[in-house]
């Protein structure tokens, strides 16, 4: 007997001794981080509310309890008294019954309403059939994405249990190291912003943080040929962890997994999807714009196939030695903080992600209150001492007086935009201007991938701010409906047809225009000296963006007739910045971040921003709260303990 299998079977004996003598357990099983519980008697343990709350704290672990095939009801008869037990007003669109796991996947527009008041109406469709019931979302706007992903994970249903029990059975293994010693090594975003990518690692665990490319410098990835990260194989990573979904952080996380990577990946749910949707578009612009894609879409099913999500708060073993936990960023939807609680009390590591210390209009602003951080490795975007950003509301107000004047010179407004988090924070800027008629109500459309990004959002209202994620329970309010908005999805003779009309707004991808449909609206408005281009987020360095916030006028753009031929344009539409509407917090949100963290920490890493950004804010860190901070160049290794 395995060390495993003797834990499984020493942990079901110590279930059947804390539970009633009526009630059975007929199997115990590791499926990812979970205890899956599986029993006869699943209406028995849906009666006492507290049972299973009880055996997760005695046991310290996530408990799932399912029920032994034999005692499953028809599905037929089921799905009729289901129906019975859910309110009319939940919405419910599919029940889909799966008779290996005793679980019934239910969809509904309204799924606090399956639910029921601490989670009473599970529990009496439990009582009632025996199944399981797990609950997902309707989406209120079509997603593509979430269709496509839910449908896959059901395709791959039983691999991916071969996988969760795979994974389960590595995180429970014994412990084999001697030493007790915790190492980080940067891989990359260091003294730069773009290509996040970190092994945190113990004697036991190799943790790998974030994989990402660097935007507008193609070739440059992380350093993941180091011993430390792929080049001792892929195989000796033991898990992935993603902090959120933007392709400086995820763009190669895919291509782990053609070097042989076959491991969890933990990140939110809303970040899984829109890591597939990012992905997949990162190589159809690629393949447009003539380059070889570093991996194929078989390795973005392969990521998503092998994803675990996570929720804010839950505390979860990832590895022998090693729990994580998420936290709430406030970056885009579903960023997460991530802490690493290591060992039995031996070290604690936070790395920051990308972070927006104060609410803005999507999200609740980043959480920093832990149980304890030895060190943390922290996020330096905006870390210069001169970067603070104007107020949000003055920004809106300068946006409101970029349109108006615009809208007056019968021109029209081009936003460059990211499809996930900035274009959303600036359509609720928009619905409301309208709705008060600070500005004059026109067309806004919608280009790139930021209507089905919006589609991910609708479909996650638990991750955005309460008063947000209130509206779009109510349909006839959610501001994502709004008339106004248009999604351009027909091409080029859609755009022509709105740079020939009359004034509007446009949103586009790419954000910092490397690339994506942006690049067609400057072909059609570049010229137009009544029309404005209008920034709203941070543009890299070697970008197109911040090359033209620079000052430069010649603007090379490819021929969509012959994209073997390129040709200039000179821009004459006028340039406008607006700033405060960045997803990452400035200087003063980054430094209240550490300020009011609880407890602060020992030592900070910063990284992500340039070579000025990290080293001003980490000499500010070590003159104004004496703590030990560091600007580390990629490819150094800190040891801790």
């Amino acid at each position: 007997m395995s060390q495993v299998e003797k834990q499984l079977a020493d942990t079901k004996a110590q279930i059947e001794s804390e539970i009633p003598d009526d009630i059975s357990v007929t199997d115990v099983k590791y499926e990812g981080p979970e205890l899956v519980v599986y029993t006869r008697h699943p209406k028995e343990f849906a009666q006492d509310g507290d049972l299973v709350r009880q055996l997760a704290s005695k046991l310290r672990k996530r408990i799932t309890i399912r029920p032994h095939p034999d005692v499953l009801s028809e599905p037929s008869e089921a799905e009729a008294k289901i129906q019975e037990i859910i309110p009319d007003d939940a919405g419910v669109a599919d029940l889909d019954f799966h008779e290996d796991t005793g679980e019934v996947v239910i969809e509904a527009e309204k799924p606090g309403m399956v639910i029921g008041r601490r989670g009473s109406t599970l529990r009496e469709i439990t009582q009632e059939v025996g199944w399981t019931p797990e609950v997902v979302r309707t989406p209120p706007i079509e997603s593509s994405t979430v269709s496509n992903v839910r449908n896959f994970l059901k395709q791959e249903r039983e691999e991916r249990r071969d996988i969760l029990e795979r994974v389960g059975r590595t995180i429970h293994r014994e412990e084999m190291a001697d030493e007790q010693w915790v190492r980080i090594t940067t891989l990359g975003c260091c003294r730069e912003v773009g290509r996040a990518s970190f092994i945190l690692n113990t004697a036991e665990t190799r943790i790998l943080v974030d994989c990402g490319d660097k935007p507008g410098a193609e070739g440059e990835v992380p350093y993941l040929q180091v011993p430390e990260a792929l080049g001792a194989g892929a195989q000796n990573i033991d898990a992935v962890v993603l902090t959120h979904a933007h392709l400086d952080h995820s763009a190669l996380i895919p291509l782990l997994f053609k070097y042989g990577y076959d491991g969890p990946i933990y990140c939110t749910e809303p970040t899984r999807d829109l890591m597939g949707l990012l992905t997949l578009d990162y190589l159809d612009v690629a393949s447009k714009e003539g380059r070889t894609p570093p991996y194929e879409s078989a390795q973005v099913r392969e990521a998503i196939k092998h994803t675990i999500p996570l929720e804010y708060g839950d505390v979860t073993d990832i590895a022998p030695d090693m729990k994580l936990t998420f936290h709430n960023a406030g970056h885009i939807l579903g960023s997460a903080v991530s802490h690493f609680h290591i060992g039995d009390g031996l070290y604690n590591v936070a790395f920051s992600g990308d972070i927006h210390y104060d609410d803005t209009r999507l999200f609740n602003g980043a959480v920093n209150d832990f149980p304890r951080v030895e060190t943390l490795v922290m996020e330096s975007t905006y870390g210069g001492r001169n970067d603070y950003q104007t107020d949000q509301e003055d920004s809106e107000e300068k946006l409101v007086d970029v349109i108006n004047e615009t809208y007056e010179d019968d021109g029209k407004v081009l936003i460059p935009a990211f499809a996930v988090g900035r274009s959303q924070e600036i359509m609720m800027v928009l619905e409301e201007a309208m709705r008060n008629d600070k500005i004059p109500e026109m067309p806004v459309h919608l280009d790139g991938m930021i209507w089905e990004a919006t589609a991910i959002h609708t479909t996650y209202p638990e991750y955005l701010r309460d008063e947000l994620r209130d509206r779009i329970f109510h349909e006839d309010e959610n501001p994502f409906l709004a008339d106004q908005f248009n999604h351009i999805d027909g091409g080029e003779d859609e755009r022509r047809e709105v740079a020939d009309g009359g004034p509007c707004i446009i949103l586009s991808t790419s954000g910092m225009m490397t690339g994506g449909p942006i690049m067609s609206w400057l072909r059609h408005l570049g010229t137009e000296e009544q029309s404005k281009l209008t920034f709203v987020g941070y543009q890299a360095q070697g970008t197109l963006g911040r090359r033209i916030q620079n000052g430069w006028e010649e603007i090379p753009v490819q021929d969509p007739r012959n994209k073997s031929r390129d040709s200039t344009i000179t821009l004459r539409m006028g340039v406008e910045t607006v700033d405060g509407f960045s997803g990452h917090a400035d200087r003063q949100g980054l430094e209240n971040f550490v300020k009011t963290m609880n407890p602060r920490p020992e030592k900070v890493l910063c990284v992500h921003g340039d070579e000025r950004s990290v080293q001003d804010f980490s000499s500010a860190l070590y003159h104004d709260y004496n703590m030990r901070t560091f600007a580390p160049k990629n490819l150094e290794t800190f040891r801790f303990k």
